[in-house]
């Protein structure tokens, strides 16, 4: 039997695993137009790891209705994949060094994100990233996104490890704040915000390879 892992990584996925925030900008300017409902000032910004059943009611004020919430969530998901297919993308730099690392020491990596389901897994394909997550948890498997500690409670328990023996990269405060309140140190990844938005993190990267690549714990020397 192997030994168990000292430590599991839970990612954050959009600005932390790639650069996606321009397909997502552009898909709901594309969402606006077609239905007819203004998008605030700065809304993106605004909006970076939240959920889209939140952003619509809540932060855009776009509708109270549960099944026009949906409808719009689920054309605007629609709207990105299609500019992914047609556009093409790659992993942030570093990312794809560091988590061969993690495959090749045995170290967990679960994915807990505010994206669908769907959006992953046509990722995972286009950037041939499958073979180094073990599980997913997506907006689908929780009932509150972050700040909400639920996403990173849920991959924590996927990981096979207790959140006290996992990590959480992520570049969003909302994001930060998450896996702080569910007890899990996180590393913050500047990709999105700079280093003063991510207050709490417990150290700061600009891309994952600047961590050790010996699969050895990133917060302990």
């Amino acid at each position: 039997m192997s030994p168990s892992p000292a430590w599991a990584a839970l990612f954050d996925w959009d600005g932390v695993i790639l650069d996606s925030a321009a397909a997502h900008e552009r898909s709901w300017e594309e969402l606006s137009a077609e239905s007819g409902y203004e998008l605030p000032e700065d809304h993106f910004n605004k909006s970076f790891g939240m959920r889209n059943l939140n952003i619509i009611p809540e932060l855009f004020a776009w509708t109270q209705d549960a099944e026009e919430i949906q409808r719009l969530s689920d054309r605007k998901e629609e709207l990105y994949r299609m500019i992914l297919k047609r556009d093409g993308i790659d992993c942030l730099p570093g990312v794809r060094s560091y988590l061969q690392s993690l495959n090749e020491h045995g170290i967990p990596a679960v994915i807990g994100t505010s994206t669908t389901r769907d959006n992953v897994e046509l990722l995972l394909d286009l950037m041939d990233l499958r073979p180094f997550f073990q599980d997913c948890v997506s907006a689908e498997d929780v009932r509150n996104g972050k700040p909400n500690p639920e996403v990173f409670l849920k991959a924590a328990s996927l990981s096979g490890l207790p959140p006290a023996s996992c990590v959480v990269f992520e570049d969003a405060h909302h994001g930060i704040e998450a896996a702080i309140a569910a007890g899990i140190p996180a590393v913050g990844v500047l990709t999105t915000h700079p280093g003063a938005k991510l207050k709490g993190a417990s150290i700061l990267v600009k891309q994952l390879d600047e961590l050790p690549l010996d699969g050895s714990h990133p917060l302990q020397k």
